[in-house]
């Protein structure tokens, strides 16, 4: 699977003009991240699947960080990245465009890797997490979150359940398939990792509390996921009757001006074994 086409285009183009309600939205899991991770060993990071930089950031202004390196198949993304380090000052903070699959990362040159909702997209995760320990130095931590399953994740499913009666959208054949749900079944996770290389996996349930304003929901449903993709090139009048569908779906999460909803994921930590 080519990524890149995708994340920069109309995709990457959304979670890049959108970075300032994502960051809102998915800050307890770059905490999540960071608190399961940060140790005072620990300081050189490798951040997969980076996007605009959110966790790589706020492990780049720890004190004591070293390198905080983020990487993503994604240049409109990166280039939001960049310029937030910028604005920061952090010279600690680097970016880089690859895919973390295939990238040839200089051998054993991190502490830890992280990420947050950035390794479901591999072709071949298997190769991939082999590729990724190979950049990190022996006993070095993997520390990352992953979706559960879509029946667990009902908001993040809306949407796309609304307007797939009216677009004549199916269920997708391949649950396993490379996307935000790929890695719903721990138990496959658990083998990836073990035939990457990885030891000491612990796969636990997580289930954070969310909430989005009323008003970035709006613009939240009608520019993510694959609703947001498909919704500039419909008709006008069917583009109409998709976007009430999908305010009559998000309205049962609402109360007192913003939609709260749980997210149900995956903490997953693994150790490159010791020399």
């Amino acid at each position: 699977m080519n990524k890149e086409p995708v994340w920069n285009a109309r995709r990457g183009h959304a979670w890049a003009d959108l970075q300032p309600l994502l960051d809102r939205l998915f800050l307890p899991f770059g905490e999540i991240i960071i608190d399961a991770t940060l140790t005072d060993r620990i300081r050189d990071v490798l951040d997969i699947g980076c996007g605009t930089g959110a966790t790589t950031l706020a492990f780049a202004r720890r004190r004591g960080a070293g390198r905080c390196t983020g990487i993503d198949v994604s240049l409109p993304l990166l280039n939001v990245a960049r310029r937030r380090a910028e604005a920061e000052g952090l010279a600690n903070a680097q970016f880089l465009e690859g895919d973390a699959q295939r990238h040839h990362f200089a051998p054993h040159t991190f502490d830890a890797v992280i990420s947050r909702f950035g390794v479901m997209f591999f072709d071949d995760p298997t190769s991939a997490f082999a590729n990724i320990r190979g950049a990190i130095r022996p006993a070095g931590t993997l520390t990352g979150v992953v979706w559960r399953s879509r029946s667990e994740n009902p908001f993040m499913m809306a949407g796309e359940l609304a307007a797939a009666p009216l677009l004549g959208w199916t269920a997708p054949a391949d649950s396993d398939a490379p996307g935000q749900f790929a890695f719903a079944d721990a138990a496959r996770v658990e083998n990836i990792l073990r035939d990457a290389g990885w030891d000491a996996i612990d796969i636990s349930p997580i289930d954070v509390p969310c909430r989005l304003p009323a008003g970035d929901l709006s613009t939240y449903v009608r520019r993510m996921g694959r609703v947001g993709m498909t919704l500039p090139d419909l008709e006008e009048g069917l583009r109409a009757t998709v976007e009430v569908a999908l305010d009559e779906a998000f309205a049962g999460f609402v109360t007192d001006g913003a939609a709260s909803f749980d997210c149900a994921c995956w903490l997953v930590r693994a150790r490159n074994p010791p020399d």
